[in-house]
């Protein structure tokens, strides 16, 4: 996998011989392999949004019966076509490609004696690595991508400023992408600050981008260039009329949140207030404990013996008197 992925980029950079541009092509061209799963796991998260009032009324009638729950929800997957899995497959299929990337890149530049570049992964004879060997810095556009920009920054302020410049603008990136997922998302079981929670987190991903080479910095950059353009067309696609998918799945959000708010809060958060307002409350009532009768002349509980029909012990006294000495 990782001589398929060096290959990829030493391929465009024959074409290029720019770093750059080589390493954005292999960013579009995986982000083309990967958009067939985008457009099927956004497909079944709306068909998902779309049975959500269902799925809150199954919830409501078996609140107390989870296995009952789990069966009727599995009931109602299948008569929807739907599965609950298939919106986790971009993001299980993007974690071992970001782990090849990272090698990758970091092998092309690793460095052997004399802290020169000894580049693995590709073939001696290819021009990247005739580019590289022998080279300490990997230079494109004035840029050493071999550099973290952390590194960058310590070497030199002034023109670490660039790199860091780089890293801004990726979690620029990331933030345009998100507010456009959340412009058409709306979550029954997710409170305003969750939200926001869940819409600004993966700008903070960007942070970290400090400490890897800028060379996969690149790589992110125009991946998500791909991926603003790619939720474009997704928006067009799946919400573009009154009767898409999209329109209904929001329509049925709304109604589903409705229906959580009727129910408490619903979702977890709401779940666990429930569970524990019952638990709080006690199985039975007190029942008291009077034996005598009360005020009013009211007769006692049936069955509850009081001081005047209380019955006399029979045979000899429980209690005898001590003989006389």
């Amino acid at each position: 996998m990782f001589q398929a992925a060096a290959w990829l980029i030493s391929q465009f950079y024959s074409l290029t011989s720019n770093y750059i541009f080589a390493i954005s092509l292999v960013a579009l061209v995986i982000m083309m392999l990967i958009f067939p799963l985008t457009l099927k796991s956004t497909k079944s998260m709306l068909e998902m949004q779309r049975i959500q009032p269902e799925m809150r009324r199954l919830q409501q009638q078996h609140r107390g019966d989870r296995q009952k729950l789990n069966e009727e929800m599995m009931r109602l997957y299948q008569e929807h076509k739907v599965n609950p899995l298939a919106s986790c497959l971009p993001l299980l299929a993007q974690m071992p490609i970001f782990i090849i990337m990272f090698r990758v890149l970091h092998g092309l530049t690793n460095r052997g004696d004399e802290r020169m570049f000894d580049p693995d992964y590709i073939s001696k004879t290819s021009d990247l690595y005739l580019s590289l060997q022998g080279k300490t810095e990997m230079k494109s556009v004035g840029l050493d991508l071999s550099l973290t920009p952390v590194q960058a920054i310590q070497d030199n302020a002034a023109t670490g400023l660039i790199y860091a410049f780089l890293v801004i603008a990726l979690m620029g990136l990331y933030l345009v992408q998100q507010r456009m997922i959340a412009s058409r998302t709306v979550s029954p079981t997710m409170s305003a600050t969750q939200q926001k929670v869940m819409q600004y987190l993966p700008v903070f991903f960007g942070v970290f981008q400090l400490f890897f080479p800028t060379a996969l910095v690149i790589y992110y950059m125009a991946q998500t260039v791909v991926r603003i353009a790619q939720q474009g067309y997704i928006t067009r696609r799946f919400y573009k009329g009154e009767h898409s998918l999209g329109q209904q799945a929001q329509a049925a959000s709304a109604k589903a949140r409705e229906i959580s708010k009727q129910d408490g809060g619903g979702g977890l958060f709401g779940q666990m207030k429930q569970d524990l307002a019952r638990a709080k409350e006690p199985n039975k009532p007190i029942q008291s404990k009077r034996v005598t009768p009360p005020k009013g002349g009211a007769t006692p509980p049936k069955g509850r013996p009081t001081p005047s029909n209380r019955p006399k012990p029979s045979g000899p006294s429980r209690h005898p008197k001590p003989p006389k000495r």
